[in-house]
């Protein structure tokens, strides 16, 4: 039906657009604002929601934003919050009126898996907004959920029993899966059992340390064979950190250089992470010209050791000195600390007539 001039007129004066055959017309977009003074940055959006995908499938997004300014929009560094979050090859400079992009790229893991959100932040010369934040949420999903994605082991190194860390792997597909080949690469310091809970659909990793372990880091990397197309393996890690009998912070002391000009004093921490309490004694140092006093903060479980240098101390040139502590855990029964002094630069050499001067 074709309206009358007046009704057209109307229509168009309260905000509708006119249609043809049922379809709205075209319109034409606004052009960008370009009346603020100085270069202004505009997203359309900062945030995008890429809904639901599959772990291991990549996640690509390209913001894109306008200078609303007046003058050269320069974007100078765009920088993701994480590691698995990588910015392309951005638009560095926008001229007023003109827009740009800042393509993204999410990569999933397992240890993505659920509700993700992944910032990142855009600098800019932008005076209003130097730093605007950018989004990518949604949602990782995953046909295999291993919860926790690593087995982790917190121990001391004289703990007699053993360590346990359950893997709860989940099934979230309809079909039934199998779980074959587990394999470990440390067998010396970890066991690792594969244990099925409801046929098809749930499984137990059990992973255990096996003492002795000495002080440090140990790991292994355990790898499980699916039937799963989307997901043919699951590999876990498993770490444990194995902390000392007696813990000694700082593992030495180091004076400034000698003669000192000053006393110094510094402080040693002993902790016992043990199982059972323990009691220091004893205190000593090599030079007894360095006072030491010993302290025990937390009964059986923390102390600490007092050193005081005096005024004028300077370690002999070739010596050693060390702080020595007696202790009733049969497996240390000694600590030891060793104390060390900057060198002295040495002196400068001065040509004066062909003759070297040596300047203190």
């Amino acid at each position: 039906m074709k309206l009358s001039p007046p009704v057209s007129l109307l229509v168009l004066s309260l905000g509708f657009s006119p249609t043809f055959f049922g379809q709205p017309a075209a319109m034409t977009p606004p052009a960008a604002v370009t009346n603020i003074s100085g270069p202004q940055i505009t997203f359309a959006s900062t945030v995008f929601e890429f809904g639901k995908v599959t772990v291991g499938n990549p996640v690509k997004h390209e913001f894109v934003f306008t200078n609303t300014g007046d003058e050269l929009l320069i974007i100078s560094s765009v920088k993701p919050g994480c590691g698995c979050t990588t910015a392309g090859d951005w638009t560095k400079e926008v001229e007023p009126g003109k827009t740009g992009i800042i393509p993204l790229q999410f990569n999933s893991n397992p240890h993505s898996v659920g509700g993700v959100t992944k910032n990142i932040t855009v600098a800019s010369n932008d005076k209003d907004h130097p730093v605007i934040t950018l989004q990518l949420t949604g949602t990782v999903w995953t046909p295999l959920q291993v919860s926790p994605p690593n087995a982790y082991f917190n121990i001391a190194a004289d703990s007699s029993g053993s360590a346990e860390s359950i893997v709860r792997i989940l099934n979230n597909t309809d079909q039934s899966v199998t779980l074959t080949g587990l394999q470990n690469n440390n067998t010396n310091q970890f066991s690792a059992e594969l244990k099925e809970v409801q046929s098809g659909k749930e499984f137990n990793l059990i992973i255990k340390t096996i003492p002795p372990l000495s002080p440090g880091q140990k790991q292994a990397f355990i790898s499980i064979q699916t039937s799963s197309t989307v997901l043919p393996s699951i590999s876990v890690f498993a770490i444990a950190l194995v902390t000392p009998t007696l813990s000694v912070t700082p593992a030495q002391i180091t004076l400034p250089a000698g003669p000192l000009d000053n006393a110094v004093t510094n402080f040693i921490t002993i902790q016992n992470n043990s199982t059972n309490p323990v009691s220091l004694f004893e205190p000593s140092v090599s030079d007894q010209q360095i006072d030491v006093q010993l302290k025990e903060v937390q009964p059986g479980r923390q102390f600490t050791v007092t050193l005081i240098a005096p005024r004028g101390f300077e370690i002999a040139s070739g010596g050693k000195t060390e702080l020595t502590v007696q202790s009733s855990n049969p497996k240390m029964k000694s600590i030891t600390v060793p104390i060390a002094q900057t060198a002295r630069p040495a002196p400068a050499m001065v040509q004066t007539n062909s003759i070297p001067v040596v300047t203190k």
